[in-house]
């Protein structure tokens, strides 16, 4: 499928998405999200990729933002609806059944910075520069600003960065837990890509079940989710690759795995 605002790539079982304004510093804008939706959808239909990795092209931004142009009249009404579109594309990151990795390349603000947090491991350039900046525009965070950010960095910084709109830098982020590991810039794919592939070598059930018991376990209680670990779990035992993992671990052998 041909996409305006967005790259995607597949190198052996490693998905690049790319999101591609760089024009406009890859902001959101209605186009932008309704292709982020589709690419999501081609990669959630076919068995490859195994590992996504999401950034923005150019080296100036990963997402800047969401296109002011675009939300500058809307009434109440309308913000409501792409306040609801854009969540769509950031939850569907969140999502979906394989791990995706965030490579920030530079600015990851506002939207941009929602659509990081929604992955689930983000890698930074030391030249990235991120935050929660509405509040400096008369709103707040509508993508999930103030509900991921809090689960990540802890519920007083979360505040301190939204209600006063600071932008932070790539060490910063390191610090308080927004991102996973800062790199030079001319490192940063090759880093996320390392990543890539060490996860892309485990089963794809096995991620599958793992990324949803992690997700789906932070909003129970932990028995609850303790319980339901268990099911996954024991999911996995109905997989070929199960059979073959531990039989290869058994026979100090690197295992053939098939994703089935």
């Amino acid at each position: 499928m041909g996409y305006e605002t967005i790259l995607l790539e597949q190198e052996g079982p490693i998905g690049i998405l790319r999101v591609n304004r760089p024009r406009a510093l890859n902001a959101l804008n209605g186009k932008v999200i309704s292709e982020l939706i589709a690419g999501l959808e081609e990669i959630e239909n076919g068995i490859m990729p195994k590992v996504v990795i999401l950034t923005g092209t150019g080296e100036k931004a990963f997402v800047a933002g969401t296109d002011v142009i675009e939300m500058e009249n809307l009434s109440s009404i309308d913000a409501r609806k792409f306040a609801n579109f854009a969540r769509q594309a950031i939850d569907k990151v969140a999502a979906l059944d394989r791990p995706v990795i965030a490579a920030i390349n530079g600015f990851a603000l506002g939207g941009g910075c929602e659509l990081a947090m929604a992955c689930d491991i983000r890698i930074a350039s030391e030249k990235a520069k991120m935050g929660q900046p509405e509040t400096g525009l008369g709103i707040i965070p509508g993508s999930g600003g103030t509900q991921r950010l809090p689960r990540l960095v802890g519920v007083s910084k979360a505040k301190q960065l939204i209600f006063t709109g600071e932008w932070i830098d790539a060490k910063t982020a390191l610090e308080i837990g927004l991102v996973d590991k800062v790199v030079p810039p001319d490192l940063l794919m090759e880093e996320a890509k390392k990543i890539a592939v060490a996860i892309a070598s485990k089963p794809r059930v096995a991620l599958a079940l793992a990324k949803c018991a992690i997700n789906k376990g932070l909003d129970m209680a932990l028995d609850d989710g303790l319980s339901y670990e268990i099911e996954c779990f024991a999911e996995c035992f109905a997989t070929k690759d199960q059979k073959e993992g531990m039989r290869a671990f058994l026979e100090k052998r690197k295992p053939n795995y098939t994703d089935q």
